[in-house]
């Protein structure tokens, strides 16, 4: 499994359904970006089974991913029309609905395999990659198939890279929004533990 934190995120055009049902079938990943940060998440498979509850979920969280400026783009092995056919199948019957953010057809795999997150040449893993202003992976965490991600934990890590970016601190174990920084040098890691774990 390759570590891509710290390295440019592998850029990529493909086709994709976009939040209206429209496809375009040249969509790049650092043009639709333009300068935000990005959540690109993987999931392995339309109409099955933990998928739905993910991509509902990151929907659900959509207003808050976008308050913070982070786009939200989601990639499978799936075809645009399988894509279009999910969001038109209604949550009851196993689809997703009209989720508001791109959906990547990655018929090829080639966008897996660049992520290194495919999985027996099949599907993705549960791949979950932070991409900031500068297109560099600042975060990644791959779940196995049957391990439903933390939509939460993905936001978290978009306020704090934020939260370092304008302050210039960094975010200590369990950090989340309005909570103490630390200060990067010796002296400011020391007065942070003190306070927080010293009797």
């Amino acid at each position: 499994m390759s570590v891509l934190v710290g390295s440019l995120a592998p850029d990529f055009t493909a086709s994709a359904v976009m939040p209206d049902n429209s496809i375009n079938p040249s969509f790049n990943l650092n043009a639709y970006l333009n300068g935000k940060i990005g959540v690109l998440f993987f999931y392995p498979l339309n109409f099955t089974f933990v998928c739905p509850s993910e991509i509902l979920e990151f929907n659900n969280y959509l207003e808050k991913f976008k308050a913070e400026g982070a786009e939200l783009i989601a990639v499978s092995v799936d075809s645009q029309f399988s894509h279009i056919a999910y969001k038109n199948t209604d949550i009851k019957n196993g689809g997703i609905g009209q989720v508001q953010f791109p959906m990547v057809a990655d018929l090829s795999k080639q966008i897996a395999k660049d992520y290194d997150v495919l999985a027996n040449n099949s599907v993705a893993y549960r791949g979950t990659f932070l991409i900031d202003q500068d297109f560099k992976v600042r975060h990644q965490v791959v779940n196995d198939l049957p391990l439903g991600r933390n939509i939460e934990e993905a936001l978290r890590m978009v306020r704090a890279l934020k939260f370092h970016q304008e302050q210039g601190e960094v975010c200590p174990a369990n950090w989340n929004q309005g909570a103490k920084g630390m200060k990067p040098t010796k002296e400011g890691v020391s007065s942070y533990l003190s306070e927080k774990y010293s009797a």
